[in-house]
């Protein structure tokens, strides 16, 4: 067996640590590279999830639509070359239409929402509310919006028939009597949303669910529910 001095041995000691040490440092910063690199990704993907489950709507700033705010539709189909939503009347009859802007330039009225929990802040995708105009008419009644078909009376209703949104409609009071007067926002395409009408407010009402869009007659662009949704952004007033 070699005899080594103490000295000659406390170098050999001290020259294999000092080579495993050398070893580990690689191993330690590539561990640590793996661990920020899996973290900065799961952070994006977290992000990304967040960005496209989100259940609230969005502002053209960003920022979550508010039951206590006004906001103006910006149309953002290329295909759509009116404006903002305003009132007209129909035949000079109360109450008035609900209508798109022929201009792209006009704003026309600014909304509120109001949700079915009236006491809820953020207004939800998919959710029942009303929506209201922040303007009065000479026709001295509300801008609340509910679905009504030319002529038509009270009762269920009937698939094929032109329905258009009007003003006149009530706030809450969700049943029967009030089941024309509830729509939704749903999310449409990448940036916009749209207008549906589908209550779930009457269990036992029968309803025609469908798409909020533009019904171009007479020289004015109605809203009514139609196969092409009017498809927007909303711009706080």
């Amino acid at each position: 067996m070699p005899i080594y001095s103490v000295t000659t041995l406390v170098f050999f000691i001290h020259y294999k640590h000092k080579m495993k040490f050398k070893l580990i440092i690689p191993f330690l910063l590539s561990t640590l590279l793996s661990f920020f690199n899996v973290t900065s990704t799961q952070s994006i993907q977290t992000t990304i999830v967040a960005a496209t489950t989100t259940t609230t709507p969005l502002d053209s700033d960003g920022q979550e639509v508010q039951s206590g705010l006004k906001y103006y539709i910006a149309p953002v189909q290329s295909n759509n070359t009116g404006g903002g939503l305003s009132l007209d009347t129909r035949d000079n009859f109360c109450p008035p239409f609900v209508v798109q802007e022929n201009s792209q330039l006009s704003k026309g009225l600014s909304l509120r929402f109001i949700p079915l929990d009236n006491k809820q802040n953020n207004i939800y995708l998919s959710s029942d509310l009303n929506i209201l105009f922040n303007a009065a008419t000479i026709c001295v009644q509300s801008t609340v919006w509910k679905l009504s078909s030319i002529g038509g009376g009270g009762g269920d209703m009937v698939a094929g028939r032109r329905y258009y949104v009007r003003s006149g409609g009530v706030i809450g009071r969700p049943g029967v009597g009030t089941v024309n007067n509830w729509f939704r926002i749903e999310k449409a395409g990448d940036i916009g949303y749209k207008f549906v009408f589908c209550p779930s407010v009457c269990s036992s009402c029968k309803v025609v669910c469908g798409d909020v869009g533009v019904y171009e007659e007479k020289g004015e662009r109605w809203l009514a529910l139609v196969d092409q949704p009017l498809v927007f952004t909303l711009k706080k007033a």
